[in-house]
């Protein structure tokens, strides 16, 4: 094992990868990031496969894919299995003092030796609640005494900025939005609040009489703008200690977060590129060149491999995923990799992606009224928007039995099947989970809107 570095590690909840200057966005959401980028290596197609959350940081700290960890919904019921341990169980093995602050209850939170909390949600009528500087109010005191002590340490930083409520602070709330947002002839609000789901959480932050979608878009990025100069914050304590190019910086998120794109406003279910690709970052100097940018696919499934080959920690652990080091080194051509995607929040769904196809198949009604399948060509269709099930049989049915065979392959490797198929009520509600048909999940969660019904069933078709 070589010298033990100090680790950083920024996983951050519902940043979506192309909403960061570095990866190609207008809006100056993101100039520190994107300085880590130039600094560090960019990954530019790294996929979290299985959303949302608890599956999402499930992969991301133990180096295993879903069917390993047998964790896929949001509301998982118990603990992740004994057999996997997590990064922060290795590192303490190895010598690390491991620290989290606004990561608890999630199974894969498992075994750092302390647990710190911030105030990370609110509400209209709470004010804007300055999430990453009360994250900052907790993290850099202790960051500082980790740094005063002699122990190598690993600091885990969860950011809940980009996840709702969005709601950051002046200047950012108006920083990327200078018109009305409740201009009375704008229609484009109507449909999210007409959702009975999420109709009231919406509500209890949003402005009173907002109809302007771009409005709430602009908070979206005003909360990165305002988290990236926090996080700036926390860069600025390691450069006045002078271990800043000594320490192992590592920032990703757990998964995306759906817009107004696809019907699934201002949240993070959907099994589209918004909320499947998310951002990596990593620097060390010593270890990683500066300003090189990674094409090749990658997931959250690579990171634990990749941070202990960086940190020369050997183990006997075989991990779903692989180090990196080797796209970082010498050659980046590995562009052709297809992978196994879950949801299981709001919607039960699972599906397969190639670089150029993705299938979704729902494996039951989806409230939203899509069909039960999808397919797109991403390369001529990046958002996502024309789904060519009907026109292209022969392609649904190749990456079905594609899919078909890896869960088989992983089955018979495991002894585990897909967690997918198991789940019940997933969302820890009674009967979510269960529609018997889209009229009966309109019937529990659609407002009277016979109109907005008509529309989203038309769609389906």
């Amino acid at each position: 094992m070589g010298e033990k570095k100090n680790i950083i590690f920024f996983g951050i909840d519902s940043l979506r990868s192309d909403h960061l200057g570095c990866n190609g966005y207008t809006r100056n959401t993101s100039p520190h990031i994107d300085q880590l980028a130039k600094e560090g290596v960019c990954f530019k197609n790294y996929f979290s496969p299985n959303i949302p959350t608890t599956p999402g940081y499930a992969s991301m700290l133990t180096g295993f894919d879903v069917i390993n960890t047998q964790v896929v919904a949001l509301r998982h019921k118990g603990q992740m299995r004994e057999e996997i341990k997590t990064l922060p169980e290795i590192l303490r093995e190895n010598g690390y003092y491991t620290s989290c602050v606004g990561f608890t209850g999630n199974p894969s939170s498992r075994g750092f030796d302390e647990y710190l909390d911030y105030p990370a949600w609110g509400s209209w009528e709470e004010g804007r609640l300055h999430k990453a500087e009360k994250l900052n109010d907790v993290a850099i005191p202790r960051l500082k005494e980790l740094l005063e002590a002699e122990q190598p340490f690993l600091l885990f930083l969860r950011h809940m900025d980009p996840h709702a409520p969005y709601l950051p602070p002046a200047p950012y709330e108006r920083l990327f939005y200078h018109g009305d947002e409740c201009a009375p002839e704008n229609k484009s609000m109507e449909p999210i609040l007409n959702f009975k789901p999420f109709r009231d959480f919406h509500k209890s932050w949003m402005p009173p009489g907002i109809t302007d979608k771009d409005y709430v878009v602009a908070q979206y990025d005003g909360e990165i703008a305002y988290m990236d100069a926090c996080i700036q914050n926390l860069i600025q304590v390691l450069i006045s200690y002078g271990v800043y190019d000594d320490t192992l910086i590592v920032l990703n998120s757990d998964h995306g977060e759906t817009l107004y794109e696809h019907d699934c406003y201002f949240d993070h279910h959907g099994l589209y590129e918004s909320n499947l690709k998310v951002p990596l970052i990593m620097r060390l100097p010593s270890k990683l060149p500066k300003g090189r940018e990674i094409k090749s696919f990658t997931s959250h499934v690579d990171i634990v491999p990749t941070l202990l080959d960086i940190l020369e920690i050997e183990t006997a652990t075989k991990y779903d995923g692989r180090s990196l080091m080797q796209q970082v080194n010498s050659h980046d051509d590995e562009l052709e990799q297809e992978f196994y995607i879950t949801e299981c929040t709001w919607m039960r769904k699972h599906g397969w992606r190639t670089p150029e196809w993705k299938l979704i198949i729902a494996l039951e009604p989806d409230f939203h009224f899509k069909p039960e399948i999808e397919l797109y060509n991403l390369k001529d269709d990046p958002n996502e928007l024309k789904n060519l099930v009907d026109l292209r049989p022969d392609i649904v049915s190749v990456l079905k039995e594609k899919m078909d065979k890896w869960i088989a392959k992983r089955k018979k490797e495991t002894g585990m099947d897909s967690p997918i198929f198991e789940q019940g009520d997933w969302h820890g509600i009674q009967g979510h989970g269960s529609f018997k048909s889209s009229q009966e999940a309109y019937d529990n969660l659609y407002i009277g809107d016979s109109n907005t019904a008509k529309r989203l069933q038309e769609k389906s078709r």
